[in-house]
């Protein structure tokens, strides 16, 4: 299978550390974001990985130039996103994606069972089907529950609520390229809905296992702290905990 790795956010919400280096080179443990990614879609037997680059990407460049085994792992080629193509757009500068194919962020780790999403993604007939985890997120507030005349009938004090989430991983099949017109800004939630007023079929496969992208400082601080003590996926953890 092929696989394509968007790769070219300028990461605003983890700043200040993206000003130094792109987030897929984030380090976590003794390995930057990008490598736990490349190894784990090695082991589903991806071969090829298409990386859609921009901000920074040179640095990227030169960590993936330096090493050979992961070269020796998968083909690993770029796609430069000349003019900010969104999160869809910059597929369809990506030759080659004649079969179903992989799409996920940079900026991610997961233990996501790549093998059951296909299976799903087939046995459902759908031309996009979208990775989901159940986030559950509290809220900072008091959450008042009124009726249409403005009576109160409730109150929930930080309540933490529970949403499905995309994870930022996609099965794609080629058929959803024709939607995705090249050198035009396009987002993911923009191509879902294209594809569905299209009468086209969207899957979804839920996951309940590991996930977190770490586009952001407390996420980012998080999956530290989970490699540094052994929890999900990760391989080169040095149990050192917080990076720079």
């Amino acid at each position: 299978m092929k696989a394509v790795i968007l790769a070219g956010g300028k990461g605003r919400r983890l700043r200040p550390f993206s000003v130094i280096f792109p987030k897929p080179l984030a380090p976590i443990g003794d390995r930057p974001v990008i490598e736990h990614l490349i190894r784990y879609l090695a082991r589903y037997g991806v071969t090829r990985v298409t990386l859609c680059v921009d901000y920074l990407s040179e640095l990227l460049r030169a960590f993936l130039d330096s090493r050979a085994e992961l070269r020796r792992m998968v083909e690993v080629e770029y796609v430069r996103d000349e003019q900010p193509g969104g999160t869809a757009g910059p597929i369809a500068a990506v030759a080659g994606l004649d079969s179903t194919f992989l799409v996920t962020n940079g900026d991610l780790v997961t233990d996501l069972d790549l093998a059951a999403m296909l299976a799903h993604h087939r046995a459902a007939g759908a031309v996009l089907t979208i990775a989901a985890y159940e986030r559950r997120t509290q809220l900072p507030y008091g959450l008042i529950e009124a009726d249409e005349r403005g009576i109160v009938r409730g109150y929930r004090e930080k309540p933490t609520l529970s949403n499905e989430v995309s994870m930022g991983v996609y099965l794609y099949e080629p058929a959803v390229l024709r939607h995705i017109p090249r050198g035009v800004y396009l987002d993911f939630p923009q191509l879902v809905l294209k594809l569905l007023a299209a009468g086209e079929r969207v899957a979804r496969f839920p996951w309940s296992g590991y996930w977190m992208d770490i586009g952001n400082p407390d996420d980012y601080a998080q999956a530290q702290d989970d490699c540094a003590a052994g929890v999900g996926p990760w391989a080169g953890c040095d149990g050192g905990g917080r990076g720079p």
